[in-house]
């Protein structure tokens, strides 16, 4: 395995770090119909916690993804759309062997969206080592967010628990449960490793399925005090059309979901993890941090693609005062004229 360092120094100013999966989304610009089908297709930054960083720098953030690309075009391309929309891209690794992965969607509205991963033999994310880790940034930025996808093989397991080491289980080290079976060899093996971390994380959040993987537990009470007895501090459980769950130790939230026409869902929580980022760091309630990234997921879900659709701050807010997402769409459409 070759690899390129970018030489980065590491900056003191990064609000948000996060690691694991980059890549290139390829989105259908046709929907309802399947990729055999498909004429034309639209060129995206993607990979989920990649995302999430494009959502919290769209929200005023200053931001770093921990990640790997392939020396080759669509490499490239990622590094220059983390740098468009706000991301550095200081300590993105580039692997001289491997290709950076792209991924295909199929979009059938409201709520069946296929993916179809291209990451084999491994990708370049998943090949993060611990020498790899810039240990002082991760030690002072404000929030780091890892996925479950990280743990799923090595050496990007050993990175990701040596950079749980670093932060000493610092304020706002957020897990997202995102789950993943075709990166896993068995529920088994997904599971032991999310428990290994849950002690170390201070805020975990993922939908019923993820926190069977996690805890064991669909029903969303039963898995949010799981979460907590785990170890984290707040614990929120995403419940789709019947909104979502936060608990911390004293206290119990439930949001309800923000109506909209969806589009493309693909894209919803990674604008709620960019969303969840911002609240935290503005240090809302826990009923305010869980609206704004309900409305952020609900803006994204109602456009096509994902990381250039992340919400600004104002469209947030927007929604939280009660502006109807299509108006606010049909505003959004009618400035870009």
């Amino acid at each position: 395995m070759t690899w390129k360092s970018t030489g980065a120094t590491v900056r003191p100013d990064v609000d948000v770090v996060t690691i694991g999966r980059s890549g290139v989304d390829i989105y259908p610009l046709q929907t309802g119909v399947g990729l055999e089908q498909v004429e034309t297709f639209g060129k995206f930054l993607g990979g989920s916690p990649t995302n999430v960083a494009v959502a919290a720098a769209r929200l005023g953030h200053s931001v770093a993804a921990l990640t790997g690309v392939g020396d080759d075009p669509f490499g490239r391309f990622v590094r220059q759309e983390m740098n468009r929309l706000g991301v550095s891209d200081e300590y993105v690794i580039t692997s001289a062997n491997l290709a950076t992965p792209v991924t295909f969607c199929e979009i059938f509205p409201p709520d069946d969206f296929p993916l179809y991963f291209y990451r084999q033999p491994t990708a370049p994310d998943l090949q993060l080592r611990v020498g790899d880790l810039p240990l002082d940034l991760l030690r002072e930025a404000e929030l780091f967010w890892l996925t479950v996808t990280g743990l799923s093989e090595e050496p990007s397991r050993a990175a990701h628990h040596a950079a749980l080491a670093t932060r000493a289980r610092a304020r706002h080290t957020v897990l997202d449960l995102d789950y993943r079976p075709m990166f896993w060899t068995s529920d088994q093996d997904a599971s032991e490793q999310v428990r290994a971390c849950l002690g170390q994380v201070t805020v975990a959040v993922g939908n019923r399925e993820e926190c069977q993987i996690a805890v064991g537990e669909t029903d969303p009470e039963r898995a949010a005090d799981a979460l907590l007895e785990a170890g984290v501090e707040i614990a929120i459980v995403k419940q789709g059309p019947t909104g979502t769950l936060a608990k911390t130790r004293d206290e119990r939230v439930v949001v309800p979901p923000t109506a909209i026409r969806v589009v493309n869902g693909l894209g919803a929580g990674d604008a709620f993890g960019g969303s969840l980022c911002h609240g935290l760091l503005s240090g809302w309630s826990l009923e305010r941090i869980v609206a704004g990234a309900s409305a952020a997921g609900a803006i994204v879900a109602s456009r096509l693609e994902c990381s250039t659709a992340m919400p600004t701050a104002d469209e947030v807010e927007a929604v939280l005062a009660g502006t109807p997402v299509a108006e606010l769409n049909d505003m959004k459409s009618r400035s870009a004229r």
